[in-house]
């Protein structure tokens, strides 16, 4: 479980913060506003891309939903379509100067052709205006339903290439879905692509569905269910449908946490009579208890390298973070300003941390900068019950759920807080976001 905001004691009270919500379409997708911008962001043109093979064109506007990826990252400004004097579909075509004097420092060109077999072949080029200098020149293919795929595969590309930083546009994000009111209530984990599209049923439960964690490899999901009548803690195989039931103990059984290598398991279990953290060998199952200290200890998450756990207590008398040996040990206290702090994401590097930080009746995402040197904090979002932060695999933004009226919605903040991205099931509730990680190379 996730310690929501509404208070951190709900968490005694076995998970009492959800409510019944408005019912929703499971078969919609989630929908992309974008709410922000960044003045500094580098001017890139994404020049549509044409079919120029025989037989039907494919449905995927592949430069539509590169252009969408880069604009939302925070660090690229696109041009509109509607801006473009010329649209050229190779690097032979492009009058460099037109585009200089658009004030464009990028421009991507390429065309859709007919691969044969139901599939298509998209080639690309990467360009730098100022230096007429081609970047990047790449072909690829695939069938019409994965086209997708290989648009988030491009924005990666063209991202690093740019940035020198791995792009994270070809991830998937895991959340829950409520449908129904009351006793009519029924649960959904949905695992759908970084932007939202393709949404995939998990597991449907008409008991309650908490804490989604990815394994490393992004084959597996742990969650809780309360399908047994207590919470329960399970990791199910997305590709296969198998699933195992890791802790079903007497009490709590929650926010479970794969270890970096996939070996290990952070839990949270009241087994003993107070909700302390534990690691699992997930190969032998056996525990080991990490905390043992009076108060509520919840919510672990890795370091990068795995040696230590961040974790969420009010052992100081408010929920803060603490960090303490993935071994066991002494826990030291990470954050001091707010009052309120808890559900911490770290980046991969371990330099920042986000996490819901409260103040008053308001909480929000901030987020905790250790680069360089001295701690820096800003807050990520605006609004006034933000909770359940995830980084993005390479820490560029951070996905997190939000309360709108009765309805929950799911933003991606960039992490410098520039440009926000709502992710919204158009008729009902979204919660407990976890973004997955990088997916292999094809």
């Amino acid at each position: 479980m996730k310690a929501s905001p509404r208070l951190f004691a709900a968490f005694v009270a076995m998970f009492a913060f959800l409510l019944p919500l408005a019912a929703l379409s499971q078969e919609r997708g989630l929908e992309i506003d974008i709410v922000g911008g960044n003045a500094s962001a580098l001017p890139i043109t994404v020049v549509p891309m044409p079919y120029q093979g025989g037989g039907a064109a494919p449905e995927t506007d592949v430069a539509a939903v590169v252009g969408a990826d880069l604009a939302r990252s925070g660090q690229f400004r696109t041009l509109p379509a509607a801006d473009m004097v010329e649209k050229p579909t190779r690097g032979s075509e492009i009058q460099f100067p037109t585009w200089r004097l658009l004030k464009q420092d990028f421009i991507v060109v390429g065309h859709v052709l007919d691969a044969g077999a139901g599939s298509y072949r998209v080639e690309y080029e990467l360009f730098d205006v100022a230096k007429q200098e081609r970047l990047l020149g790449f072909a690829m293919t695939a069938r019409s339903s994965a086209l997708r795929d290989v648009a988030h595969q491009m924005a990666d590309a063209i991202y690093e290439k740019i940035l020198g930083v791995r792009g994270a546009f070809w991830t998937r994000i895991a959340y829950i879905t409520v449908t129904g009111t009351g006793k009519g209530a029924r649960y959904a984990l949905m695992v759908a692509d970084s932007d939202g599209y393709n949404p995939q049923t998990v597991v449907r439960s008409p008991e309650p569905l908490l804490s989604p964690s990815w394994s490393p490899d992004g084959r597996k999901l742990a969650y809780v269910s309360f399908e047994r009548g207590n919470s329960s803690i399970y990791i199910q195989d997305i590709t296969t449908g198998s699933r195992e039931l890791i802790a079903s103990f007497r009490g709590i059984n929650s926010s479970p946490a794969f270890s970096p290598d996939g070996r290990r398991l952070a839990l949270t279990l009241s087994r003993s009579g107070n909700p302390e953290i534990y690691v699992m060998d997930l190969g032998s199952k056996a525990l080991t208890q990490i905390t043992n200290q009076f108060g509520i200890d919840t919510e672990p998450t890795w370091s990068a390298d795995g040696s230590s756990l961040y974790f969420t207590s009010d052992r100081g008398g408010q929920p803060q973070i603490y960090q303490v040996p993935a071994s066991g040990g002494s826990a030291t206290r990470v954050t001091f300003q707010g009052r309120y702090n808890a559900s911490p994401t770290v980046s991969f590097d371990d330099k920042k941390i986000a996490v819901a930080q409260g103040s008053g009746n308001v909480y929000r995402i901030a987020l905790l900068d250790r680069s360089l040197g001295s701690p820096r904090w800003s807050t990520l979002s605006p609004g006034s019950l933000d909770e359940s932060p995830s980084f993005a695999p390479n820490a560029s933004m951070v996905l997190y759920a939000a309360r709108e009226g009765r309805r929950g919605v799911l933003y991606a903040v960039s992490a410098d807080g520039r440009v926000r991205q709502r992710l919204v099931l158009a008729d009902g509730d979204v919660r407990e976001p976890a973004w997955g990680p990088f997916r292999a190379q094809r």
